[in-house]
């Protein structure tokens, strides 16, 4: 891996960074505990399935808000705020096994990672020198990535029951919240004060390639896990081996993300969009194989996951270049917004698709929707100055 050489940045920023790593180190441990309490309580999998909804319908419900929300308190106390709200959810989850609860507690923790979520990103965006931002940007990435990866493994690493489990994470996000309770924090800037605070459709129209760009990737990097699992358990996959091919969505989401960032500080950003476009019709047209030949669901997940992951990357690092004059909170708003719509609509079109056409239709509807964004980064021309695309 090429060297980091790292600029100097900002009092705060590197806190920050981290204590988002510790909140998704935390809920990426916590989910499936949850999952596991509420299926030896007796819940049924549609209320499992409703409630591992409502943080990601909270995350969708508040992004368009954000910007409002950073100009009236700052980012560096909206940011507090979040970590607080994730904290309190959690801590809700060790008090009570009433259900109704456990929702509120669902959508307190969305909105808080709303708020965390978008300040981070446009923190980053904000801060970091234009010579390296794809750098800091994948470097970011990867440490979520590995977050995300450790989490689940910890119960059985060290052996924790489900509170215990509960109890670890919601020492994570009391972590992450202590590592900004410093001044440093509420004197980070997400967006230049001369500038009025851009709306989030605006933002879209101003980069709607990016903007679709970060939707493709919702679908390729969360899309797809569970729909794809279920598919390997139906060709007669084990259940280890089945799940094993969402595990190698997040494996190639982790690799890719620096790499690809320090690819951005070097090659034109559209090169490095249509070389990922170019890589997800390939891998669609294979996935329409995997019945006869299962190896290639892991092949494809692997690339779901890089290229998915690398997709919304590279949108938040030309959303640090092409909205260094404006709002970096509006453009990273909409690239989250548009992120998780791909992840909301990934698995409800996949499994209509899977019901009514198969294997090939998923492979098909998949194909179309790379070839989408090929030819959008392929026939747009380079919109500001600074791009590098």
């Amino acid at each position: 891996m090429p060297g980091l050489n790292l600029p100097a940045l900002p009092p705060g920023l590197w806190r920050v960074m981290w204590g988002t790593t510790f909140v998704v180190l935390s809920y990426s441990l916590l989910n499936p505990v949850l999952a596991v309490r509420l299926q030896t309580e007796g819940a049924s999998a549609t209320a499992i399935g409703w409630f591992a909804t409502l943080p990601f319908l909270s995350v969708a419900l508040l992004v368009p808000l954000v910007p409002k929300l950073f100009g009236r308190i700052g980012v560096g106390q909206a940011y507090r705020l979040g970590l607080l709200l994730e904290l309190i959810a959690c801590l809700g989850y060790l008090f009570t096994d009433d259900y109704r609860l456990w929702c509120v507690f669902g959508l307190m923790a969305g909105l808080g990672a709303a708020a965390a979520w978008n300040a981070t990103e446009a923190l980053i965006a904000h801060n970091t020198p234009p010579s390296h931002r794809g750098r800091l940007t994948g470097l970011y990435q990867a440490q979520l990535g590995a977050g995300m990866a450790l989490g689940p493994f910890l119960p059985g690493l060290l052996g924790l029951g489900p509170i215990g489990a509960n109890l670890l994470a919601a020492g994570g996000l009391a972590l992450g919240l202590s590592l900004v309770l410093v001044p440093s924090i509420t004197r980070l800037k997400a967006m230049h004060d001369d500038h009025e605070p851009m709306g989030l459709l605006s933002a879209w129209r101003f980069r709607p390639t990016l903007a679709w760009a970060a939707v493709v990737g919702g679908v390729f990097e969360v899309g797809l896990g569970s729909i794809t699992t279920a598919h390997g358990s139906e060709i007669g996959l084990s259940l280890a081996a089945a799940t094993s091919i969402a595990g190698a969505l997040g494996v190639g989401s982790f690799v890719l993300q620096y790499p690809l960032g320090w690819l951005a500080d070097r090659l034109p950003a559209r090169r490095l969009f249509v070389g990922g476009a170019v890589v997800l019709v390939l891998s669609a047209l294979a996935f329409t194989r995997s019945s006869q030949h299962p190896e290639l669901l892991w092949a494809c997940a692997l690339l779901w996951g890089g290229i998915g992951g690398a997709l919304y990357t590279l949108s938040m690092i030309r959303v640090a270049h092409d909205f260094a004059h404006s709002s970096a909170i509006a453009g990273t708003s909409a690239m989250i917004a548009g992120y998780t719509a791909g992840g909301a609509i990934g698995p409800v079109i996949s499994g209509w698709v899977f019901d009514h056409h198969g294997v090939a239709g998923q492979g098909l509807w998949l194909g179309v929707l790379a070839l989408s964004l090929l030819l959008m980064h392929a026939r747009r021309a380079a919109p500001a100055p600074d791009a590098t695309d």
